[in-house]
């Protein structure tokens, strides 16, 4: 356990959050598949299955009551779908259906963090 706990320390905010974000979603039932996927168009914090869909989540955690999901703007957005399309097509995931989630993470002090997931919460525009 100390172990664990020193590790915790040394990891920034940030990463810390992604990683206690993606045992949450294998606690809803998703397939965590990467994590910190990184291109020159943009990064995505996790991806996943859910169920038969491609699920790339954007994991946003704040040390405030202010909702973390307005932190994630149409910039960022568009940064996480450029990515996400530069994955489909570095895995040829071209036939399987996708979505856009958020994870919101809210970590007050001296409390557990607090997880609401936002699905399907933004992508392209699909007519």
């Amino acid at each position: 356990m100390f172990l664990l706990d020193w590790w915790r320390r040394v990891l920034s905010f940030g990463r810390r959050s992604e990683i206690d974000g993606a045992a949450y979603l294998r606690s809803v039932g998703y397939r965590v598949i990467a994590s910190g996927y990184r291109t020159r168009a943009g990064e995505i914090d996790l991806i996943a299955w859910d169920d038969s869909t491609l699920v790339f989540v954007e994991v946003k955690a704040l040390h405030s009551m202010a909702p973390p999901e307005d932190a994630v703007g149409y910039r960022k957005q568009q940064r996480v779908m450029r990515a996400a399309r530069a994955y489909i097509t570095q895995y040829r995931l071209h036939e399987a259906s996708y979505r856009f989630d958020i994870l919101a993470v809210t970590v007050l002090a001296g409390t557990k963090p607090q997880f609401r997931l936002l699905r399907d919460a933004f992508g392209p525009q699909r007519y």
